[in-house]
């Protein structure tokens, strides 16, 4: 898979493009949670064929409320299958779970995002750059999306003010982000693809969860990503953004484009 001009750092081991290598456990994960392997069955149980199983699981991710909150530690996928909600980290950990017991290989490329599509949605003229969790998920071949972030209320919202304000993006996306992911094509926020996104400025890593990101021995760049750096800053926001949510959701928007909660197979 070829990156254009992006540089890509995938840590201490050469990125594997083998499926099979991307179906194991790690402590975020979790697999062998009963709750997680209870869920991933009643989502899948009626698909004839992977991809349909990878719809399902979409369509119960997408739907999970964004939110954002204050961390200590990050949250394994049964705690944010507990909790019915999350932030871009905490449903890529989800996702990739429930693929994974489903026995779909999956993984999560992390891409350094402008800042500048975080307004709105962070209370500074000025956000930091942010790490979005793009998956990517083996489907004969890897196809990726991170439509599965924002649910369709926060779109809606977000889409709004964006037209009242005259913005391209914010909140997070782009005024011509792709709505939802087929099974079959990449589908993106930024409304362009991942290499040619001109908001999204580098490939971090490729991981199998959110976690390895920030392990010690994970360099991007020349660069380590210090976990207790990243989550003060991000701790600090939490409140605010919080409430940059709930307006998004307090509006009820009524316009020419309606996305759907969930995909057609």
């Amino acid at each position: 898979m070829k990156r254009g001009r992006l540089s890509e750092t995938v840590g201490p081991a050469p990125l594997s493009e083998r499926p099979e290598d991307w179906l194991g456990n790690t402590p975020l994960l979790d697999l062998s949670d009963p709750k997680l392997r209870l869920k991933a069955r009643a989502l899948t149980q009626l698909a004839r064929s992977d991809r349909q199983k990878a719809l399902a699981i979409y369509a119960f991710v997408k739907r999970l409320p964004y939110a954002k909150r204050i961390k200590l530690e990050y949250p394994t996928a049964a705690d944010v299958l507990r909790q019915r909600s999350g932030d871009g980290d905490d449903k890529a950990t989800l996702f990739v779970a429930l693929l994974r017991v489903s026995e779909i290989p999956a993984r999560i490329r992390y891409m350094e995002m402008n800042g500048v599509m975080l307004r709105g949605l962070v209370p500074s003229p000025d956000p930091p750059d942010a790490a979005r969790p793009v998956l990517e998920i083996f489907l004969d071949r890897w196809v990726r999306t991170d439509t599965y972030i924002f649910d369709a209320s926060y779109v809606s919202g977000a889409l709004r003010h964006m037209e009242e304000r005259g913005w391209d993006c914010g909140w997070g996306l782009h005024r011509d982000a792709d709505m939802l992911w087929n099974g079959k094509d990449d589908a993106f926020l930024g409304g362009h693809p991942i290499e040619n996104d001109p908001l999204l400025k580098r490939v971090l890593c490729v991981v199998s969860d959110p976690l390895q990101l920030v392990a010690p021995a994970l360099r991007a760049n020349g660069y380590r990503y210090r976990r207790s750096v990243l989550a003060i800053q991000w701790n600090m926001l939490a409140p605010a953004m919080s409430r940059s949510i709930g307006r998004l959701r307090a509006v009820r928007v009524v316009t020419s484009v309606h996305p759907r909660e969930e995909p057609q197979t």
